[in-house]
């Protein structure tokens, strides 16, 4: 049957039917982005193969797009709190840090590890459309590293859902472990509108996306609870007013927690693990 999507503008659509191509799109026109994917790897992790990406067509919209919308997020939240339910049986903090591509999320979680060393031990679920390029850069870091692919499976999905994490969780000896971080799917839309079961939510944010983001992506920024603000050992070099992208994020989220950080140089990573240090110890 394919699996559901939904949008922070209510309107949704199914992928992976079974053929391989997306089905139907409830609501609205959007405009849809490509996903550009490669031949997985394998190095050591538990992935699939892809499948191909189709047209979307059949929009519709009225009372049976609001009966679809109860079902995709009534099953999310269900699968949400049996994941939560194992995360506390197990005694592990989950954070879910998400982003754009090419913000820098798995930079800056290679470098936190290694800051965290061997005194909390943690468990990364990385997330990816394809390939294994991201779950191999963690390898060899003293984390447990595991692969969610959604092209295997999953319709190849722009995000990670609570049953795409909850597949993953055997593959992670969560009672051994202090901390979960799942490195959700680089997109600034979609993964912040499913609850995964986490306890907290982190969002990287590098200063070369522009001041405007948090105003044209209100539901990803409002729902962090700490914003880190990466590369910012480029501002020298940007146009990039950081006073007023402050100004727009404390517009849709003034309780956040803002932490600047450089994963390439190191500055500001104190702050950051410091958080994530308290999160663990929760």
């Amino acid at each position: 049957m394919g699996r559901f999507h939904r949008h922070s503008d209510e309107t949704a659509h199914r992928h992976g039917g079974p053929d391989g191509s997306h089905g139907s799109h409830d609501g609205a026109d959007t405009g849809n982005g490509s996903h550009d994917g490669a031949d997985a790897g394998h190095g050591g992790h538990d992935h699939g193969a892809g499948s191909d990406v189709g047209d979307h067509s059949g929009y519709r919209s009225g009372p049976e797009r609001v009966e679809l919308l109860k079902e995709i997020l009534s099953e999310n939240d269900r699968t949400a709190a049996a994941n939560r339910a194992d995360f506390a049986a197990s005694g592990v903090s989950v954070v879910n840090l998400m982003s754009s591509p090419g913000a820098g999320k798995t930079t800056l979680l290679r470098r936190t590890l290694t800051i965290l060393g061997p005194g909390i031990k943690v468990g990364v679920l990385e997330g990816d459309i394809e390939t294994s390029l991201d779950a191999d850069r963690l390898e060899g870091l003293g984390a447990e590293v595991t692969l969610v692919n959604t092209s295997a499976g999953f319709g190849a999905e722009c995000h990670l859902d609570a049953v795409m994490v909850r597949s993953a969780l055997p593959r992670l000896p969560l009672s051994s472990l202090d901390l979960v971080v799942i490195e959700n799917v680089g997109n600034l839309v979609c993964p912040a509108e499913f609850d995964v079961g986490e306890h907290a939510r982190a969002m990287v944010f590098s200063v070369t996306e522009g001041e405007e983001k948090p105003l044209k992506y209100p539901v990803m920024f409002r729902s962090a609870d700490v914003v880190v603000v990466n590369k910012v050992d480029l501002l020298p070099y940007l146009d990039f007013d950081l006073d007023l992208f402050l100004s727009n994020l404390a517009d849709v989220n003034p309780g956040a927690t803002v932490v600047r950080t450089s994963a390439r140089t190191g500055e500001g990573l104190d702050g950051w693990c410091s958080w994530l240090r308290g999160l663990a110890s929760r």
